[in-house]
């Protein structure tokens, strides 16, 4: 047995990775708790506001469906340094931004800029560690992305009491810090370029159903949790984001686990257990009164998402060997769409009658599980003759 099979998940060599997978929540996630301070000083309403979160995830979804192959094309590490570089750009342009539409603007860029993190980071990362030990790899990366998204609303809520521009500049300076560090992936040009058919199979477009279904209601149900505490339970900006914050961080603490868990009890039953519990919880969100209620019952469903958010990232990380970027990128891609797509249908009925949102959100749930079951059986057909057949079995 080689060296590496006991290797350390969490090394020098593998941290870059794990820092990048912070930095792209972080920076999707910063704007969720502090919609009233960008409504007061842009002088707008909340549905333009939301453009500052719907605006940066489409067009990242988008490029999503090919910036894992153009990282595969181009070499990760060349990829990954200009990606980081046009991110910090763009946080600082919204950090300087005077008016509304150059803001959106900005976030678009960062979104575009992040599209290229977590599909070139995790593909590289899964072929660093021994194939048995990858659950718990990508529940280490889950945990820092759990940690980004978890600390955005709290540290954005804290800086809206000085100015709520800070926070884009911290993220400026850590993505600057990022675009050094090294990435293993060198070009593959020509005939080894990575194909694009691989991805078209029926386990690939379950994924993508499931990633999108997911998104829309459960995995992105922190933006309805965080228009609750503001506008029906009256909480500051640094509640809501200390609530959010911990939900996150149980998440991060907990997603190694879950990635330890996820390789012992294989994909099927982590779905069903991960994916009802998701499913069942969120929909008592929207009917709680009380700030401890909130508390208890988001914590308790972030641990089911982080379980879910785990078992999406490892099959879309070993669904495609051949083009492993590219079908991470286009699960992800679907993943952000819903993400993006979610809100603008959700809010509108979450100002009509705030528990008919996460209902919805609840029943795209029981969607995202009917599709993760037919990814996984379709996993377990095509790779029944191969020694990694357990990673799905």
């Amino acid at each position: 047995m080689s060296a590496t099979a006991h290797a350390p998940l969490l090394s020098r060599r593998t941290l870059p990775y794990y820092l990048g997978g912070f930095l792209g929540p972080f920076g999707t996630m910063v704007v969720i708790s502090i919609y009233p301070e960008l409504r007061s000083d842009f002088g707008v309403g909340t549905r333009a506001v939301n453009w500052s979160f719907s605006g940066y995830l489409l067009p990242m979804a988008a490029l999503m469906l090919v910036s894992g192959t153009i990282g595969e094309r181009f070499g990760r590490r060349r990829v990954l340094r200009l990606t980081f570089i046009a991110y910090a750009v763009a946080s600082l342009l919204a950090a300087v931004a005077p008016y509304v539409e150059l803001f959106v603007a900005a976030r678009a860029l960062q979104g575009v800029s992040n599209a290229f993190i977590t599909p070139v980071l995790l593909a590289a990362l899964v072929e660093i560690v021994p194939a048995a030990r990858s659950g718990g790899a990508v529940g280490i990366y889950a945990s820092f992305q759990a940690a980004g998204s978890a600390s955005a609303p709290l540290i954005g809520g804290v800086a809206a009491a000085v100015d709520w521009r800070l926070a884009f500049i911290g993220v400026a300076v850590v993505a600057g810090v990022l675009a050094t560090q090294p990435i293993v992936g060198e070009p593959r040009p020509g005939a080894a370029a990575p194909p694009i058919k691989p991805l078209l199979t029926r386990r690939m477009v379950s994924l993508w159903v499931a990633s999108f279904a997911g998104a829309a209601g459960p995995l992105g149900a922190a933006v309805l949790v965080g228009l609750y505490l503001r506008d029906e339970l009256g909480t500051t900006a640094a509640a809501a984001g200390a609530v959010l914050a911990l939900g996150g961080a149980c998440t991060a603490l907990a997603s190694p686990s879950l990635g330890r868990l996820l390789d012992r009890w294989g994909a099927r039953r982590s779905a069903f257990v991960a994916l009802i519990a998701a499913s069942a919880m969120v929909a008592p969100l929207g009917m709680l009164d009380s700030l401890a209620t909130v508390v208890v019952a988001f914590v308790a469903f972030n641990l089911a998402i982080g379980f879910a958010l785990v078992i999406l990232l490892q099959l879309a990380a070993l669904a495609v060997p051949e083009n492993r970027s590219g079908g991470v990128s286009s699960s992800l891609s679907f993943r952000f769409a819903g993400h993006a797509i979610g809100p603008l249908l959700l809010i509108p009925l979450f100002d009509r009658r705030p528990e008919a949102a996460f209902l919805v959100a609840a029943a795209l749930g029981v969607v995202m599980l009917a599709a993760v079951l037919v990814a996984i059986g379709g996993a377990v057909r095509s790779t029944a003759s191969s020694p990694a057949a357990g990673h799905t079995r």
